[in-house]
């Protein structure tokens, strides 16, 4: 797999942190956070760049080239909505590719009106009022045209309130009907093709400064994946990306917004198997993905840290050592703190790889005590893991290498995650 340097940009927001949760612990990428302000990113990257000019800098250009240039940055991964339109803007520029969708679909989603006049004619749009001669029902929902994370919006219950609101406000509003319904944000992921291959759709239950932060994963509904589908024949999407709708007060589903990024709960989709930003990654690297989750309930409550439940328990695990146990050629200390979980909760742990050299030897140079594997299986490389492993039904079979996860899953029938979703299993995968 090539090797790429990838940059979070800015990387201590919630959008910043969820992405490097879901690629810090990946083999073939180094993970750059960068900020232009003194964040949370600084205590949760690795590798941080300070001082990152504002996008308004008059030199930001030259001055984040310069930046890519020193680190050597392949990719960069906007996770500010503001930042990626000046980044899609900007693209043909920079010395490093920007994995986001088209400038077009940039535009158009950064914008709630545009976004409306975009997909008019479908009927789960929102009825949005031209004037307050036009409100014919009342309250209604007032909104920045352009904003993020329900900053600006409010209810207004009658059309004194609403003249008032609207000649006070500088930016331009949008005023639709009022959506009591519950919310629900659709998780999405378009190739390089054009063709949408997830569409997810998670319930927000509570909202703490317009961030998510305790959702649920909802039962596959088709109307869901229709909008979602319905979208993206309009939309120029590539990788990542989300949209967000209400029930209004007959139960129908209508459109709030539409966003080109990552979004913050992501996690929800990472705990079952489905990580977002990589699979952005390798469309961008031109390969073709399969996505493959592994869980229909995940639940995550987010505070100081994401706790999820998967309704799952596993008692034995199946373990790879390259580009898991080690990565980047060092121990991952996550995996580390699993294995003694397991030593404490008497689970066995059986290491199987196809690692080059004495792994015995490696262990000992690792540091990594032998003890804490109930068994080691030692391959070739030309040896298939499946053929030398007996899983119990609730084993877990954990491995850096999607082709490997998959064979053993339709082999046995047995959950399989991939290194990133250690920490689902540390913070409330029962065992």
């Amino acid at each position: 797999m090539q090797h790429k340097n990838i940059l979070v940009f800015p990387c201590g927001s919630e959008v910043g942190l969820e992405i490097n949760k879901s690629l810090k612990d990946i083999s073939f990428i180094t993970l750059f956070g960068g900020s232009s302000v003194s964040d949370h990113g600084l205590w949760e990257y690795e590798n941080y760049i300070p001082n990152i000019p504002y996008i308004t800098d008059n030199e930001f250009i030259d001055k984040l080239n310069a930046i890519l240039d020193k680190y050597n940055i392949d990719y960069i991964l906007p996770a500010l909505d503001a930042v990626v339109l000046k980044l899609s803007e900007v693209r043909d520029s920079l010395h490093a590719e920007v994995l986001t969708s088209s400038k077009e679909a940039v535009d158009i989603c950064r914008s709630k009106k545009k976004t409306y006049e975009k997909l008019k004619g479908l009927d789960f749009l929102p009825i949005v009022y031209k004037s307050p001669n036009d409100v014919h029902q009342y309250p209604v929902l007032m909104k920045p045209a352009v904003g993020q994370g329900a900053q600006g919006v409010k209810k207004v219950f009658d059309r004194e309130e609403l003249e008032f609101e609207l000649a006070h406000r500088e930016e331009e509003q949008v005023v639709c009907e009022f959506l009591p319904g519950t919310e629900y944000t659709v998780d999405c992921f378009t190739d390089r093709n054009g063709r949408l291959l997830f569409a997810s759709h998670r319930s927000r239950r509570r909202i703490k400064n317009g961030i998510s932060v305790n959702s649920f994963l909802e039962p596959k509904d088709e109307r869901i994946q229709k909008i979602a589908e319905e979208i993206n024949e309009r939309m120029k999407f590539r990788g990542v990306w989300f949209f967000q709708v209400k029930k209004n007060a007959g139960g129908e589903y209508r459109l709030m917004e539409c966003a080109t990024r990552v979004a913050g709960t992501m996690c929800v989709e990472r705990a079952r198997g489905v990580n977002l930003p990589l699979l952005t990654v390798f469309d961008f690297m031109g390969y073709d993905v399969t996505i493959d989750p592994q869980f229909d309930y995940v639940e995550t409550d987010r505070a100081l840290s994401n706790d999820y439940d998967l309704n799952f328990k596993y008692d034995e695990l199946y373990i790879d050592y390259d580009d898991t146990i080690i990565v980047h050629d060092r121990v991952n200390e996550s995996v580390i703190a699993l294995l003694y979980r397991c030593q404490n909760r008497s689970i066995p742990v059986y290491l199987v790889t196809k690692h080059d050299g004495d792994i015995l030897k490696s262990l000992q140079e690792r540091k990594i005590m032998p003890e804490l594997f109930t068994g080691l299986i030692h391959l070739d490389r030309n040896q298939a893991k499946k053929d030398f492993i007996h899983p119990s039904a609730h084993a877990l079979y954990l491995d850096d290498s999607f082709a490997e996860r998959r064979e053993i899953g339709k082999e046995f029938g047995i959950k399989t995650m991939g290194v990133d979703m250690v920490e689902v299993l540390l913070n409330g995968v029962k065992m």
